[in-house]
């Protein structure tokens, strides 16, 4: 058995269909605060829950964890810090807790794949626009509450395993995702360009546009988590490996999706520089190479192929008539929704330090 926290997620509800496909059992974690996508099947049992109040029951029979689950991106963080702790490093304490529990009383091995972030490596664009490269072995600089709770996390789980030789963390740091999900996301950044060429034909760019990100189609996030089942728990265990394609400056990856919309799709769709806020600082160039020296793996899908999917489910109408309207596409804005509704079980957050 398979447990996937955050399993009705953008990247969740993927990898869920991915691990039923081989013929897995899997059980969700979720709270469902943007809905359920993932289709009833042999094989999956889902529970609306909070892993906050992480419930040892659910690691019944399961041998490996995916933790998804997580406040996951700066807004969100940002808007409700004292929950972005709760939700993305106390939450991953109480899950390792159990985890732990479980081994030593059934005497077994759980392993545990956490999906962390290359946020963690936030750091200055020199003068000459050039950054360094960095590695897994290179100190981190979390900078936001986001990244901050995602380090914090790593840390939570490579404790957990020094107390119990039978768990096996290993956290995958990936770039910014893009492509299309069954829970779908517009407020990452191929994927809100690639909405903002549909509904505006204006991509706009805020700041220097000289930022680096590193970029991950989410197929490729699928297929790590997969990859990560059959590798030897020697070689992971307490790992942090990088996963990502490839690394692009913000303003070079505006103009790119132009390109690939005018080559392929014939429209033409102009890049906007709005310099009124600068978000250079934030920026971070990052090196993917070790987890294909250590495992084997490479993340190979580019932006082409994923943007042009993007598009004409757009054409189609697969998000509705006006998805650049609808809250559950972007996740500030759902939680806000959310909280400002007196029925919603959504929690309000308590001031909580680590």
């Amino acid at each position: 058995m398979i447990l996937v926290t955050g399993g009705a997620g953008y990247v969740g509800t993927e990898l869920v269909g991915a691990l039923l496909r081989l013929g897995e059992d899997v059980r969700v974690v979720d709270l469902q605060w943007f809905g359920n996508s993932l289709a009833e099947s042999a094989g999956l049992e889902v529970v609306r829950g909070d892993v906050q109040q992480f419930d040892e029951a659910w690691l019944e029979d399961v041998d490996t964890i995916y933790h998804l689950a997580a406040l996951s991106n700066d807004p969100t963080a940002d808007f409700m810090p004292a929950l972005n702790i709760t939700s993305n490093v106390l939450a991953t304490r109480r899950l390792a807790e159990a985890a732990v529990s479980r081994v030593l009383r059934d005497r077994r091995t759980i392993r545990c794949v956490l999906a962390s972030s290359c946020s963690v490596y936030y750091s200055s664009v020199r003068p000459d626009g050039d950054m360094e490269r960095v590695t897994e072995d290179m100190p981190v600089s979390p900078t936001s509450n986001y990244s901050k709770s995602k380090r914090l996390a790593e840390l939570e789980l490579v404790r957990a395993a020094e107390r119990c030789p039978g768990f096996c963390p290993v956290s995958l740091r990936k770039g910014t995702v893009f492509g299309l999900s069954g829970r779908m996301r517009f407020d990452l950044v191929v994927n809100a360009f690639t909405l903002q060429a549909w509904h505006r034909r204006v991509l706009t760019v805020n700041g220097s546009g000289e930022a680096w990100r590193p970029l991950l189609h989410i197929q490729d996030a699928v297929d790590a988590y997969v990859y990560l089942l059959s590798a030897p728990a020697s070689a992971v265990r307490g790992r942090t490996y990088n996963l990502l394609h490839k690394n692009y400056r913000v303003l070079e990856l505006a103009h790119w999706v132009c390109e690939v919309l005018e080559k392929h799709r014939g429209v033409d769709v102009r890049v906007k520089r709005d310099r009124s806020g600068d978000n250079g600082s934030r920026s971070y160039y990052v090196d993917g190479s070790r987890m294909t020296s250590d495992l084997g793996f490479r993340a190979e899908r580019g932006t082409t192929q994923a943007v042009i999917e993007m598009w004409d489910a757009l054409e189609r109408g697969d998000f509705g008539a006006r998805p650049e309207d609808d809250a559950t596409y972007f996740n500030i804005r759902r939680v806000r929704e959310l909280l400002s509704s007196p029925a919603s079980d959504a929690p309000r957050g308590a001031r909580v330090t680590v």
